[in-house]
């Protein structure tokens, strides 16, 4: 146990700041696991926009590795640009047989 009050108060901010690091994190991951499952290509876009302003932040606060945030992203991308876009197309005219 610490003896010093400036060893029992980074104890305390330590405490403090794990834990609103570890619910930014757990935010985010829930946010990329909600866009892996989107279909929609215009719900995804969405999504995707959000995510990637998350995972900016945590990197920045260095809470994840900047590469790990540049990789995460780049699939991330790669699965909403695959997504097709739902259309809605018009019966086509049949051609008459003569």
């Amino acid at each position: 146990m610490a003896n010093h009050k400036s060893a029992i108060k980074r104890i305390r901010q330590t405490k403090t700041r794990n834990a609103k690091n570890r619910l930014q994190h757990k935010t985010t991951r829930n946010a990329i696991k909600t866009l892996k499952e989107t279909t929609s290509k215009k719900e995804a876009e969405k999504l995707f926009t959000n995510v990637t302003s998350l995972l900016d932040k945590l990197a920045k606060n260095n809470i994840i590795h900047k590469n790990k945030s540049a990789n995460l992203k780049s699939k991330l991308s790669k699965h909403v640009n695959g997504l097709k876009t739902v259309k809605k197309s018009k019966p086509k005219a049949k051609a008459k047989s003569s």
